[in-house]
């Protein structure tokens, strides 16, 4: 009976047309409807407060008055589904990008994608990356069988807006001004030590990782970043993901692709 209960009150809260559960009340108490409603209206100030600690730049770009509809809105759409609420608002930018009042500005649902990462890089596990000498040993002629497992914070957001300086220029990073190269940027965001590190990468940067990430070797990884950008350069890119602390394990594979102990 109180799971039933619970239900019906998670739904009442939800949704104003929902009939008041049984039992809500009590003799000589305030009017159901009105006990309900602050019920919800708390909930909903207190989820919402939860989206604005976590997109804070998207809060600025649009006003508290637009962040503050926006976000009621998914709360009802979206209720958290774990206790955890660090994690609540990963489905933010999609509900962003069919928003309809948030239309005109189509970089904001990347943008929230970008804090999404950062909250998650923050929250990601504490392992230690591995040191550059780890590296130094490494035979350049067999890249084929060099495979990088990367740091659990690692993500990489992609978009075909300026998604890197928006967030710089909103988060106190940059000095806000008017960007005059409007073209895509890609996103590296990671925290391999104390603090979440976001960062722009270079043509091919994003492609290159993700192939990393997927566990393909440095040789297969390289081109996959050359067949998207010809100007890719493995050796600057391999040198910042080394001196950045994005690799946590270095793995040697043989021909056939096992893991060599």
């Amino acid at each position: 009976m109180f799971a039933l209960f619970e239900s019906a009150f998670a739904k009442a809260l939800l949704d104003s047309k929902q009939p008041i559960p049984v039992g809500i009340g009590a003799p000589g108490a305030v009017i159901p409807t009105r006990r309900l409603a602050v019920h919800r209206n708390n909930m909903i100030a207190g989820l919402v407060n939860v989206l604005k600690g976590r997109f804070p730049v998207v809060e600025k770009i649009v006003g508290e008055e637009f962040f503050g509809a926006m976000a009621g809105a998914f709360v009802r759409e979206c209720p958290p589904r774990s206790p955890v609420l660090a994690s609540y608002g990963d489905e933010l930018p999609e509900f962003i990008a069919a928003f309809a009042p948030a239309r005109d500005l189509a970089y904001l649902a990347d943008v929230a994608r970008l804090e999404a990462a950062h909250t998650r890089a923050h929250h990601a596990a504490d392992v230690a990356p591995l040191d550059a000498s780890a590296f130094a040993t490494l035979d350049s002629s067999a890249i084929n069988s060099i495979r990088l497992k990367l740091h659990p914070s690692v993500e990489i957001v992609r978009s075909s807006h300026p998604i890197v300086t928006i967030w710089a220029m909103n988060s106190g990073a940059l000095t806000l001004a008017p960007i005059e190269d409007w073209r895509g940027e890609d996103a590296l965001v990671a925290r391999p030590h104390l603090e979440v590190e976001v960062r722009l990468l270079s043509p091919g940067g994003a492609a290159f990782l993700h192939a990393l990430a997927a566990g393909r070797p440095l040789g297969a990884a390289a081109e996959r970043a050359l067949a998207e950008c010809p100007q890719f350069d493995l050796t600057g890119n391999l040198a910042g993901l080394i001196g950045s602390g994005l690799a946590r394990r270095i793995v040697l594979t043989d021909s056939s692709g096992p893991a060599l102990p």
